[in-house]
């Protein structure tokens, strides 16, 4: 559990620096789970029953639409995951959660998290948390306005450099907002 409580530390400091002994306490609140290649953890036109830290692993966010999926987030280790909206809001929704390899994740329950989200510390962990799924959301729509496909894909690299290795070429192009031709002429050009 101290190990699990150091991880979520690493991830939240650069929003809020809080004492272990408190992110001990946000451990205790849910599990740890394994899932493996491609597994779904959130079935598009479903609710969202619990809220993701991906600890070792990545997935994707994934919008059903006209019978196919376009990618909206990519997400790996110290990233939340899920369909947040569908959490919060208890609706379902289209968006579909897929792990694309096997993956270590800690999830909490609605019930647990509303919980949590009543005491000192667990107001400040959730509030935390909020805001920097909305940190992220708004970076990436700035980054979508305002950045080629090209200069998004090399930023993405910097961050994950084993991103091909980890993430299938078809949902990259996606989050890209391309074709997967024109994603393999961009990584041709890079190389």
């Amino acid at each position: 559990m101290e190990n699990l409580a150091e991880q979520f530390k690493l991830a939240f400091d650069p929003y809020f620096n809080a004492p272990i002994q408190i992110w001990e306490t946000f451990a205790k609140s849910g599990q740890v789970i394994n899932t493996s290649k491609n597994e779904i953890i959130k079935k598009y036109g479903t609710k969202e029953k619990h809220f993701y830290f991906i600890l070792k692993g990545s997935g994707g966010i994934m919008l059903f639409k006209n019978n196919n999926y376009l990618c909206i987030d990519l997400c790996y280790e110290g990233d939340f995951f899920g369909d947040y909206f569908s959490f919060i809001t208890n609706q379902n929704t289209d968006l579909e959660v897929i792990c694309f390899e096997p993956s270590t994740l800690f999830r909490i329950d609605k019930q647990s998290f509303e919980a949590l989200a009543k005491t000192e510390y667990g107001k400040i962990i959730c509030q935390t948390a909020t805001e920097s799924l909305y940190i992220h959301k708004q970076t990436q729509q700035l980054e979508i306005l305002s950045k080629t496909a090209e200069q998004r894909y090399l930023e993405m690299l910097e961050k994950q450099p084993n991103i091909i290795k980890r993430t299938p070429n078809k949902f990259i192009a996606s989050y890209l907002g391309i074709t997967p031709e024109s994603f393999s002429r961009i990584r041709k050009n890079i190389s």
